[in-house]
């Protein structure tokens, strides 16, 4: 183990990132030593887990001996193998073709990063190019789930959640088009919040991703490292289509108000596909009994708008997006990809936006749009909502595997996440917490939604429950300690 002792892993594997920020400025530990920590908990689990994907020892170790500022200085930090633009580090989307990639620039979220002391040990696993609720790429292999390697450990951000869950990293990168925070922090036990639309910026190299319907933030295991975590990265660029105004006091800083008293609304039922698996629906009892307990009015309600329908339709954007988005790619790759390149599923969605309609791709975008309106317009009732993250307990590994390339068997099957993309499309906040645990290893998240720009309400709402119900204790078998 080296320079690394025992006493070490378990002071950073029990602590949250805020914490370990805490024994850094306070010279209680040195950065370098956090990070060697990381990298010896990395070197002995990753193995077992497939959760770390791209190493960047050498660039963690580097900024680590560096001065450290901000509330996470030297917490180390896994990015996302999606999306997510640090200046010269690999960045292959999960797929074979983008296997040389390098990204050129920081995105406004990076920048933000290092400002607040993060640092990159790796990136995570994903899914080839994401649009799948499970992490299991052909590059890399499936990760697993640190509770029950039976189970996927969801996507798109599951290296994410698997990665928190199992105390490799207490906070990691993490982005979502359609529950890819949200599914895996469930799947996974862990903390997932979905912002609002207009919260973090694009830019500088997007202006736009799937008309407001992609978000990033991150995978914790506290309320309170989300809510820090939001302080440091939220914000808007000159010309960013969307924005979300920001409370008065930070949201951290929020967590320590009284909670009021809140309107809560709440659904036993699926919007399409199967009924709420016995465990989920007991799940979702328990947690709005709870909620309850803590002085909330409870009302069940269920959402009228046609969200099936709306599926369809966003996945028509979603596949123009994505033809697009190789487009781009291919100039530096320097050929379009291959149907050899691509897992079936990626092929299909490219073949059918080569004959979708101008006149169609129109159609769907006013559709989802109608769709996200009329939800949000609907929820306006309540302070917060409540569903279960996915209608159905985590799914066999496998179950979500990208090789069927038959794209309308494949996006029928999504009905488990009919709750996750109709908030992509609403623009509201939706927050996965880890409330319930079936069997003793397999996690349930209960989603809690509120109005357009009012995170601090989840956050507290949040928090009390973890107050309430604590989860931080809880140990997958895979685990740092």
């Amino acid at each position: 183990m080296g320079d690394v002792t025992q006493d070490l892993v378990k002071l950073y594997a029990e602590s949250d990132a805020l914490g370990i920020g805490e024994l850094v400025r306070g010279k209680q530990v040195k950065a370098t030593e956090v990070i060697e920590t990381a990298i010896h908990i990395i070197e002995s689990l990753n193995p077992k887990l497939n959760a770390v994907v791209i190493e960047t020892f050498d660039l963690a170790r580097s900024l680590s001996s560096a001065p450290h500022k901000g509330l996470f200085a030297g917490v180390p930090y896994l990015l996302k193998n999606l999306g997510t633009m640090w200046k010269d580090t690999a960045l292959t989307f999960g797929t074979s073709y983008l296997k040389d990639f390098v990204c050129p620039v920081d995105s406004e979220i990076v920048r933000k990063m290092k400002a607040s002391g993060l640092v990159p040990i790796g990136r995570s696993n994903t899914p080839e190019y994401g649009w799948c609720i499970t992490s299991e790429p052909r590059l890399y292999g499936p990760t697993i789930n640190p509770w029950n390697p039976d189970i996927t450990a969801g996507g798109s951000s599951g290296g994410s959640a698997a990665a928190v869950a199992a105390r490799i990293v207490p906070i990691a990168d993490a982005s979502d088009g359609g529950g890819s925070i949200r599914v895996p922090a469930s799947c996974c036990g862990v903390v997932g919040l979905k912002p609002s639309r207009g919260r973090l910026s694009y830019g500088p190299h997007e202006a736009d991703m799937w008309f407001g319907s992609i978000y990033f933030l991150c995978n914790t295991r506290t309320v309170r490292d989300t809510a820090a975590y939001l302080d440091a990265v939220s914000g808007n660029l000159p010309g960013d289509p969307y924005y979300a105004p920001r409370p008065e006091k930070g949201w951290l800083a929020g967590l320590s108000d009284r909670p009021r008293k809140l309107n809560i609304g709440y659904t036993l039922r699926a919007p399409w596909g199967a009924p709420f698996a016995p465990e989920v629906t007991t799940a979702v009892e328990n947690a709005v009994k709870l909620f309850e307990t803590l002085g909330h009015t409870v009302e069940e309600y269920d959402i009228k708008a046609d969200i099936e329908a709306a599926w369809w339709c966003y996945n028509d954007i979603i596949a123009v997006e994505t033809f697009t988005e190789f487009t781009q790619h291919a100039k530096f790759v320097g050929r379009s990809p291959q149907e050899k390149d691509l897992e079936p599923f990626n092929w299909s969605m490219l073949e059918y936006a080569r004959i979708l309609s101008a006149a169609e791709y129109s159609a769907s975008i006013g559709a989802v749009r109608r769709a996200g309106q009329s939800i949000a317009a609907e929820l306006a009732a309540f302070d917060v909502f409540v569903s279960p993250t996915l209608t159905q307990p985590p799914r066999p590994v496998g179950y979500w595997s990208m090789t069927d390339g038959n794209r309308e068997r494949y996006l029928d099957r999504w009905s488990d996440a009919a709750y996750m993309f109709s908030h992509n499309i609403s623009g509201l906040p939706a927050m996965s917490v880890p409330l319930f645990l079936a069997d003793g290893d397999t996690p349930i998240g209960i989603q809690i939604v509120g109005r357009h720009g009012d995170e601090a309400a989840l956050l507290r709402l949040a928090a009390q429950a973890e107050e309430a119900e604590p989860w931080i204790g809880r140990k997958p078998a895979i685990c740092a300690i």
